[in-house]
């Protein structure tokens, strides 16, 4: 959310790598089943200590740079710091414009990643597309839907690895949100921008023209 990709992707597979060590997901599984005997039992403690102090660092640098950029915009806003409405990189061409919350999150939901390249953010969009479809593919999902449509239920719950599966419900809430806020926040930009433009371009309708006396 704070677009220090390099970070944030090195962390995120930090953590999928931990978590499917130590089994964390499982463990939660079994707790919330009220199964605390298996819950224990499955967990991997040599990894488990592992992940406390990543998980620990990741929450902490994440409140003390979001703390950091917030002070940041003040100034900037405050200055009326000048706003790129367009730009052209290697990744793609971006560009400050209007765009649905609600379209970002459907395209969301029909595929994670989608709606951050409705909303050009390309990095971030296709890095959440791959991590999805690994999730899924790791996770035997689709195999799962495709037996429980045909009515082969104790098969779809044989096949299904909940390990993986359960990486789903905080990825999918982190991407609609992000991609509604996102949307929100960027329609913010540029109205600031088209304010700052039309002040700096087109007279005060309170002018009151000189007129020249014959």
């Amino acid at each position: 959310m704070l677009h220090r990709y390099a970070k944030a992707f090195i962390l995120l597979s930090w953590e999928l790598f931990i978590n499917a060590q130590a089994k964390i997901n499982l463990g939660i599984m079994y707790s919330l089943l009220g199964q605390f005997n298996k819950a224990k039992e499955i967990l991997d403690e040599r990894w488990l200590m592992l992940y406390v102090g990543i998980y620990m660092f990741a929450l902490w640098d994440s409140y003390r740079t979001t703390v950091d950029l917030n002070k940041l915009y003040l100034l900037a806003d405050r200055e009326d710091a000048p706003l790129i409405p367009i730009k052209f990189g290697v990744w793609d061409m971006n560009y400050l414009d209007k765009r649905k919350p609600w379209a970002a999150v459907a395209w969301s939901l029909i595929s994670p990643g989608l709606g951050h390249l409705y909303l050009h953010k390309v990095i971030t969009g296709f890095f959440l597309l791959g991590y999805t479809l690994a999730i899924m593919y790791c996770s035997h999902i689709p195999q799962a839907i495709n037996y429980t449509f045909i009515g082969h239920f104790a098969q779809a719950k044989k096949v299904l690895d909940m390990q993986w599966a359960l990486y789903l419900p905080s990825l999918y809430a982190f991407i609609f949100y992000d991609a509604y806020v996102s949307c929100v926040e960027y329609n913010k930009l540029f109205d600031k921008e088209q304010s700052k433009f039309l002040r700096q371009n087109y007279q005060n309708p309170n002018f009151e023209m000189p007129i020249k006396e014959g």
